[in-house]
């Protein structure tokens, strides 16, 4: 990881949950939006980070069936290693979980060939790295939905608060694309004590966040600029109206960040605008 170094320490301070509640809370929420939907259980994409890893446990304590998928893309070997490893310990905790592996990386490649082909032939292509990272978020999202509608479950998603109404740091029609988001009103360092809580082996709780989109390593603090930490900071001081202008030094340099991209992500909050059209009298 590429550590982010700052003279300041921007930490949000603790909202004091209580974990056991947080827990109870959400795998009942999560029980009863499947019960009322009329579905059977629920499927995710585990990919070896924290997010997945705390809201595939909490599935999987509802009772009702998990189907988790591992969904690798020239995916690196601790990225899988740790995605099998917290797939065993799943089956291992819980007798509804059910395992799917479905390696995606030569289906990704025949796309990406194709948008290649297409950048090269046609005037005014952008550089494609970014379409092709979404891209994979796609995929995987496609993939999802079809085992969720093989099998009728929800899509359960891993957006964490920051990311979700933050910053729109997420794929739209990607991994943001799901059903029940069951940890979106948790930060990031929330959702690792949550995991703590739920004794989630500590190789995933403590894994460095990559949004599992890229293969040259970055990671999602490497692609923001700013730590989650810092992230978890500036979000209540944005929402109370404070703005760039209101800071100096780092603490300016993190609220710039982090209004740039809530700015310019705000699209993935909302849905697609319908246009008007005239109608006579």
């Amino acid at each position: 990881m590429n550590t982010i170094q700052t003279g300041e320490t921007l930490v949000m301070p603790s909202r004091n949950l209580d974990y056991t509640k947080v827990e109870e809370s959400l795998v009942s929420g999560l029980r009863d939006y499947c019960n009322n939907a009329g579905q059977r259980g629920y499927v995710i994409g585990v990919s070896g980070g924290v997010d997945s890893a705390v809201v595939s446990t909490l599935c999987a304590k509802t009772g009702l069936p998990l189907y988790v998928v591992e969904m690798p893309i020239h995916q690196g070997e601790d990225e899988v290693n740790r995605a099998q490893e917290h797939i065993a310990w799943l089956k291992a905790n819980f007798p509804n979980v059910i395992e799917w592996r479905e390696d995606l990386t030569e289906v990704f490649d025949l796309m990406a060939t194709k948008i290649a082909h297409v950048a090269d032939t046609l005037e005014g292509a952008n550089d494609t790295r970014l379409s092709l990272a979404n891209t994979r978020s796609r995929l995987r999202m496609v993939s999802l939905y079809a085992m969720a509608g093989t099998f009728g479950v929800l899509v359960a998603g891993t957006g964490n608060k920051v990311e979700d109404y933050g910053i729109g740091f997420f794929t739209k029609f990607g991994d943001g694309g799901v059903d029940i988001s069951p940890i979106a009103e948790l930060y990031k360092s929330e959702v690792r004590e949550l995991g703590r809580h739920m004794d989630i082996p500590s190789n995933l709780t403590e894994a460095v966040p990559t949004d599992w989109l890229h293969t040259d390593g970055s990671t999602d603090e490497d692609q923001i600029g700013a730590t989650y930490p810092e992230l978890e900071w500036v979000m209540p001081q944005y929402d109370a109206g404070k703005r760039v202008a209101d800071f100096s030094g780092r603490a300016r340099e993190v609220m710039a960040i982090y209004t740039t991209r809530h700015e310019v992500n705000a699209h993935k909050l909302a849905l697609p605008p319908v246009l008007p059209v005239p109608v006579g009298e």
